[in-house]
């Protein structure tokens, strides 16, 4: 059997919420990076509002849509992310509140119901290197300013 690590990381800058949302994810096998994609999302009225929260969970639906669209659903994954509202809710240790962020949660859990084999793992930040990276790539490319401060949930 396949298996796979995952990596997640989402960002809403230069303001959270109400900046523009970035997402990163990153896919390893046998450790070499195999798949990548990261993204942004203005904060607009069509696709409503921007938080952190948001960002992580879009993150999260690339990879899982990813995994969804190679065929690989039935392959051991472990998916990391450093947030630990997104690790923990999906792995069903907390329960889904009020967030802005519920429709992209739900979304997520849908998805996650069509894995064989799928395990979420929290890491501190400083260990998920590279979609953090993606996270803020487009947003850079694009000129908008990335905050140092640590990341408030919205």
């Amino acid at each position: 059997m396949r298996k796979f690590i995952a990596y997640f990381d989402g960002c809403c800058e230069p303001v959270n919420p109400g900046g523009t949302m970035g997402f990163g994810a990153v896919v390893t096998e046998n450790g070499q990076v195999i798949w990548k994609a990261a993204g942004m999302s203005e904060p607009d009225d069509e696709h409503g509002p921007t938080t952190s929260n948001i960002a992580e969970y879009t993150a999260l639906l690339v990879l899982l849509d990813h995994f969804i669209e190679a065929g690989l659903t039935d392959c051991d994954i472990e998916i990391r992310g450093d947030s630990k509202l997104v690790i923990e809710q999906m792995s069903g240790r907390w329960q889904i509140g009020q967030g802005l962020y519920v429709q992209a949660a739900r979304q997520a859990e849908r998805m996650v119901a069509q894995f064989t084999s799928i395990r979420f793992l929290w890491i501190p930040r400083k260990f998920n290197h590279l979609a953090d990276e993606l996270s803020k790539s487009e947003l850079s490319k694009a000129g908008i300013r990335i905050s140092n401060h640590v990341r408030r949930s919205a």
